[in-house]
């Protein structure tokens, strides 16, 4: 029997929803609009359409988006001196400096001068140690994302093995320590492997609950997967792939494909996330919850 389906863009749409609410509500007792800046260097096709969903995404939810465009030749200092202006502007509650940036720019510099207030992306070291002993102030999106597709398919961590394929500070990293932590959610025993893990099939397969982020398109495939296990795809790859078209003629066309090869692992696993339409709409939706999160935040001060 195939795999069920985890919805994560039906799921998104639920939480924007319920974020829309909080927002109106928000809004009315504070007279305060949340405010999310998007910093945008240089012409990087994929970041402009990530950027154009976060603006789209702020649009429905009742959020104010402010978006920056700068071009590729944008200095460390010129970038520096932007965020410092929106860390003092009152007006802005989370600010998202879009990655990756280009060539010559400090990544690290520039994410740690963002004040942990008003890191949406839980990226300043500040927020991490906050994460890691189990108090943050804000949760990093893709992993808060897949959290709450679990929580609310109603799909038990406590005492499961979780499986983490890849150890990058935006997904690998943070996605162990909240599996770790304890409570809803968590209390699971995590173990992460990476490229210079040794029988990672051997690993893989032991795991309850299989997270896929090492961007390598179709990577995990089913003899890598323990049956009935829930497989989560945070991979985004756009491959080439040869079809025959309605005049039977063959062509060449771009495809969006995760790191999990979803037709062979759907017959083996019992829950997984597809691409598109997986994980990606739910990291988005968890920019906007931390955005409004660091505007209660910061006007409770």
């Amino acid at each position: 029997m195939p795999a069920q389906i985890l919805d994560g863009k039906g799921m998104a749409n639920k939480i924007r929803a319920e974020i829309k609410d909080e927002v109106e509500l928000f809004v009315k007792e504070t007279n305060i609009q949340p405010a999310l800046a998007v910093v945008l260097v240089g012409e990087n096709p994929a970041s402009q359409v990530y950027v154009r969903n976060k603006e789209s995404a702020c649009a429905q939810t009742g959020m104010k988006s402010i978006m920056f465009r700068l071009p590729e030749e944008t200095t460390n200092e010129k970038l520096l001196t932007l965020i410092d202006t929106l860390n003092a502007d009152t007006s802005v509650h989370g600010i998202l400096v879009q990655l990756p940036l280009p060539e010559g720019i400090d990544e690290k510099k520039i994410l740690d001068a963002i004040v942990p207030e008003k890191d949406v992306d839980a990226f300043h070291p500040e927020n991490v140690g906050l994460i890691s002993q189990g108090r943050p102030r804000f949760l990093p999106c893709t992993p808060y994302g897949i959290q709450q597709l679990l929580i609310r398919y109603n799909l038990e961590t406590k005492g499961k093995h979780v499986v983490i394929i890849g150890r990058s500070d935006i997904v690998g990293k943070p996605m162990g320590m909240l599996f770790l932590q304890k409570g809803l959610g968590g209390d699971a025993t995590v173990t992460i492997c990476h490229s210079r893990t040794t029988n990672l099939a051997e690993i893989t397969k032991q795991a309850d609950i299989l997270v896929a982020g090492i961007g390598k398109a179709k990577f995990v495939t089913a003899d890598m997967v323990k049956p009935g296990a829930i497989v989560v795809d945070v991979g985004i790859n756009r491959i080439e792939k040869e079809i025959v078209d309605e005049k039977g003629e063959k062509k060449i066309v771009s495809q969006l494909v995760g790191d999990v090869d979803f037709e062979s692992v759907k017959e083996v696993a019992g829950w997984i996330t597809p691409v598109p339409g997986g994980v990606g709409p739910l990291t988005v939706t968890m920019l906007l919850q931390n955005t409004l999160n660091g505007a209660r935040g910061q006007t409770a001060k």
